[in-house]
């Protein structure tokens, strides 16, 4: 007996899916990824973060940075990523109307408790935006007070730092930016 054969959802089936339902739909290769609406500690972690990247292109205007906003990269992946940074020479290149449709300079990922959320996040995101030419991927990880650092080398995201609570968060696409990371998960 031949087993049935799922057909790959398409982001026209992903925007026919219910807005006001408390839940957050994204698809990776065509797999329908669910997850439920963040907690108050996850959103006060985004805050953290935002707050301390904004303070810095305020005096640095190299981009913008943009807080869950869609990202739809081709008509089977579409996510939504906690943070995405753009800088402002690339802006017309990663941008169409209100999504994001090209390579993100950087992504930002607060894990949400839960392993399917964790293997999401570390293995399916990842492999996504290592194939869309994202440039570095920052996981937040509030369970373990850290923050794992990936960039893109030869189309694959690659672990380059796991940062602790003294450690301080750096790119080489913020010059001089610099946040403690035991600043982010103050709550």
């Amino acid at each position: 007996m031949a087993s049935k054969i799922e057909p790959l959802l398409t982001v026209a089936d992903l925007d026919a899916l219910p807005e006001d339902d408390g839940n957050r739909y994204e698809l990776i290769g065509g797999v329908l990824f669910v997850s439920c609406a963040p907690g108050i500690s996850h959103q006060l972690v985004l805050q953290n973060l935002q707050i301390g990247l904004s303070d810095y292109l305020r005096l640095n205007p190299v981009g913008i940075l943009v807080p869950g906003a869609g990202a739809i990269f081709s008509d089977y992946d579409a996510v939504i990523p906690d943070l995405a940074f753009v800088r402002h020479e690339r802006w017309e290149q990663v941008v169409t109307g209100e999504k994001f449709t090209g390579a993100l300079d950087i992504v930002v990922e607060i894990l949400s408790p839960g392993s399917q959320n964790r293997r999401r996040d570390l293995t399916a995101k990842r492999q996504l935006y290592a194939q869309y030419s994202v440039a570095e991927y920052w996981i937040v990880d509030s369970e373990n007070q850290a923050v794992l650092i990936f960039k893109l080398r030869e189309q694959t995201l690659e672990e380059a730092a796991t940062l602790h609570q003294e450690d301080e968060l750096s790119s080489r696409i913020l010059p001089g930016f610099r946040l403690k990371v035991s600043n982010i998960f103050k709550l």
